[in-house]
């Protein structure tokens, strides 16, 4: 046999190597038969992200089919489906931390088992382990209206703090519900936002104030956030709110305090702005008081005319009312104004309560 020369096995090499690279560079990236998706929902301040392959029904049986029953299934073609929560959430009542899981079922007739694995990257099922399972829930199937020819999912039956995650092909839909504690979540996120530029305004930290004002809930610390909003730059929307979170903790004399210093400082939009804001939170003869301030600090232009207007026609005088509204609108400087001032002349004209 003959031996190769130093020379001629760097040869060799050099062509193995570049035959190497000219079959990898062959390996094309071509479309795939059930095709990549993306699908992502927020629910409060929590994503929901589900990235899967959609096979098509393609005239083939599909439950006790093409997708045996009683065996795990990656819910989709290709890869495994995967999950990814921003946050902990429950998943039918069961607690499950924050992550990306492999998305995995086993389909049933009657009952489903729908998979959270801690393995997330498997080609399918096929190197799937019960003993990697973060959670697993049973839930019911459903028939669908529609038959779809491509496998999806969608989020359906969206809440303030929860969604059904529903996959749906051929005609059966699978959901399961993930729920999370909006006021707990959104509270540490509200924390971790004013730990940065949100603790110098005074904006964020009134919103993080009525935030738990609104729901009653850890009002020490909204107070402890309306004061440092009050420091960084005092107005009336963050004593209001100081006000208004002193008087849910049961302190009238501090909250009447801050209330008529709130009042001192108002402007007249500002003023009446907060009138409406009771309304829509049904506390009318609050609002009242507050058109009847607004009438008395400043009786001349737009705000004091549609005060008096509301005041007015919460007593019944209607053509009072209306009178106001017309002087209101001719003062009004920008015609979106005076549009939204004709909608109360008209229903003042029709004598109907503005107020309701």
């Amino acid at each position: 046999m003959k031996t190769l020369t130093p020379k001629l096995f760097a040869l060799c090499l050099v062509i193995f190597v570049l035959g190497g690279t000219v079959s990898a560079q062959n390996d094309l990236n071509l479309p795939d038969v059930s095709q990549a998706a993306e699908v992502k929902q927020r629910i409060a301040l929590t994503d929901i992200t589900v990235k899967y392959h959609r096979p098509l029904v393609n005239g083939r049986k599909i439950w006790g089919g093409l997708v045996p029953y009683g065996k795990v299934w990656r819910a989709g073609a290709n890869e495994n489906t995967t999950i990814e929560f921003s946050d902990p959430v429950s998943v039918e009542g069961k607690p499950l931390a924050k992550g990306v899981y492999g998305l995995h079922m086993i389909p049933n007739p009657d009952s489903w088992t729908v998979i959270f694995s801690k393995t997330n990257t498997g080609w399918g099922s096929y190197s799937y382990k019960q003993d990697e399972d973060a959670l697993r829930v049973n839930v019911k199937p459903k028939p669908l209206s529609e038959s779809e020819e491509a496998l999806e999912f969608e989020f359906e039956d969206l809440k303030p703090d929860s969604t059904a995650v529903t996959l749906k092909w051929e005609k059966l839909g699978v959901p399961f519900t993930v729920s999370i504690k909006d006021a707990e979540q959104t509270l540490e996120n509200i924390r971790a936002q004013l730990k940065g530029r949100g603790q110098f305004t005074w904006q964020a930290l009134d919103e993080g104030a009525q935030f738990c004002l609104a729901r009653k809930i850890n009002l020490d610390e909204a107070l402890r956030w309306a004061d440092a909003s009050i420091q960084n730059e005092e107005r009336f929307d963050n004593l209001s709110t100081k006000a208004d979170i002193l008087k849910a903790l049961n302190r009238p004399d501090e909250a009447k305090t801050t209330w008529n210093h709130a009042v001192e400082v108002a402007t007249a939009p500002q003023l009446y702005s907060y009138g409406r804001r009771l309304q829509f939170q049904k506390q009318n003869a609050e609002a009242m008081e507050i058109f009847k301030d607004v009438d008395k600090r400043f009786p001349q232009g737009v705000y004091g005319d549609l005060a008096r207007a509301r005041i007015k026609s919460a007593a019944g005088d209607f053509a009072g009312a209306a009178s106001d509204a017309k002087k209101a609108q001719a003062a009004a400087p920008t015609d979106a104004q005076k549009q939204s001032i004709q909608a109360l002349i008209t229903r003042l004209e029709a004598k109907q309560d503005v107020n309701k």
